[in-house]
């Protein structure tokens, strides 16, 4: 089936569009600002052992509710649910403040993982209505320039706000940043066709609308690329410390600019050559990223130029991966049900960065030195040859049975009524 708006000739870069980019920009620097400081800040309180915790909690819970917000992304509508995630954000960065007990920070870190597990699954719903099929790559590509920025930006920002002013104004402006996100997605115009009133019987799930299986293949890829992501999130603060890095938010913006960098550049190179092939590449990418991280021994006069240069390449591989597996969810789901697709695909994500935040974590906690740290960099890179591996043997299933990714051609001419 033809995606409606491909018959359409909707344009690429229409007024909503740009203000789903800006409010994607503002959610992803609300929450990504506080990252960097939250280990020291949690140690601080009095709990080092559960370090691991800050990002395995808020993964859990995004990933619980994802097939809630896909379901209600299909019934009610995008916006709404774009507009909750963004609500949480605000609460939640008003509230750090005052619970400064070990308890109370790990119960907030869990509820703000709501806004995680609803906003991106309707944002990407939305922007696979309101783009031509055979331009998803493209598009994704761009919205997630903006929200790489507000990655790469948010950091920065927090660890700056945390030196220089503390970091209950850190936590209160990430807390304004998602105000301000909330306010832009209120301009925009919903896209479910067929919507229904909120009720709160639309939060039972049948078995079938927990995990849509046509979305299985992103499912496995993405579950396996992002373990690295929940390591990166949980340990990388303590490798820059080491290096004698002050600003523990640089590896972030420097991994989101290199990521910025190739959206820029080949932001349409799946929807020609297909999504397989690049994810195929940008795993590779991601393995070799994982490998340059454990060459940086402090001792080692080298270890800043392979911290770096991992944080590029990693960088790299996102920017290439997270347009990609979007499109690719978006081209295998049926639009009816592209909320639950691409809520499928979103628990893998949490799912992978909770288990190595965990992972990560507990190695952090029981090894000695630096050997928790190479241990977490090894486990990722290992699964991301996985990936590989499992991206090789379903291309060649793919090429068995006679199917070939669509072109741009092949998709006009169907938009044509061409044969």
């Amino acid at each position: 089936m033809v995606d409606r708006q491909t018959s359409g000739g909707t344009s690429l870069y229409s007024l909503s569009f740009w203000l789903l980019c800006a409010s994607n920009f503002l959610f992803s620097a609300s929450f990504q600002m506080m990252i960097p400081e939250l280990p020291d800040y949690l140690t601080k309180l009095g709990g080092r052992e559960y370090v691991g915790l800050i990002i395995a909690l808020f993964t859990f819970t995004a990933g619980v509710s994802r097939p809630f917000s896909g379901k209600i992304t299909d019934t009610v509508g995008r916006v709404p649910v774009m507009a909750f995630g963004s609500i949480v954000c605000f609460f939640c960065g008003f509230l750090y403040p005052y619970l400064i007990t070990v308890w109370g920070f790990l119960a907030l870190r869990l509820i703000h993982g709501f806004s995680t597990g609803t906003k991106p699954t309707a944002t990407s719903a939305y922007v696979a209505d309101v783009v031509p099929a055979n331009r998803r790559g493209e598009a994704m590509g761009t919205l997630g320039l903006f929200t790489a920025i507000g990655m790469s930006l948010g950091p920065a920002i927090g660890s700056w706000l945390a030196d220089d002013y503390s970091m209950n104004v850190m936590f209160w402006t990430s807390s304004a940043f998602a105000l301000l996100s909330i306010l832009i997605l209120l301009q925009l115009p919903e896209t479910l066709v067929t919507k229904q009133p909120f009720r709160f019987r639309l939060l039972r799930l049948k078995k079938e609308e927990i995990f849509d299986k046509q979305a299985l293949p992103p499912f496995i890829v993405l579950l396996l690329q992002s373990f690295s992501s929940g390591v990166i999130l949980t340990v990388i603060s303590t490798v820059s410390s080491s290096l004698g890095i002050a600003n523990k938010g640089l590896f972030f913006t420097v991994y989101t600019i290199a990521s910025l960098g190739v959206r820029l550049l080949f932001s349409k190179t799946s929807d020609r050559y297909g999504r397989v092939p690049i994810l195929f590449i940008s795993t590779v990418v991601l393995a070799f990223s994982m490998v340059l991280l454990t060459l940086t021994d402090p001792l080692d006069s080298h270890a800043l130029i392979w911290f770096w240069t991992a944080a590029i390449f990693y960088g790299m591989s996102w920017g290439m991966n997270s347009p990609t597996i979007q499109a690719w969810t978006a081209d295998l789901s049926d639009e009816k049900t592209r909320g639950r697709a691409m809520a499928t695909m979103y628990i893998a994500l949490e799912a992978g960065i909770g288990l190595g935040a965990v992972v990560s974590g507990w190695l952090l906690n029981h090894l000695v030195g630096e050997a928790g740290i190479d241990a977490s960099f090894i486990v990722s890179g290992g699964l991301a040859l996985v990936a590989v591996l499992y991206l090789g043997w379903f291309w060649r299933q793919r090429q068995k049975t006679g199917h070939r990714p669509m072109s741009e051609a092949d998709e006009m001419a169907l938009v044509d009524g061409e044969p």
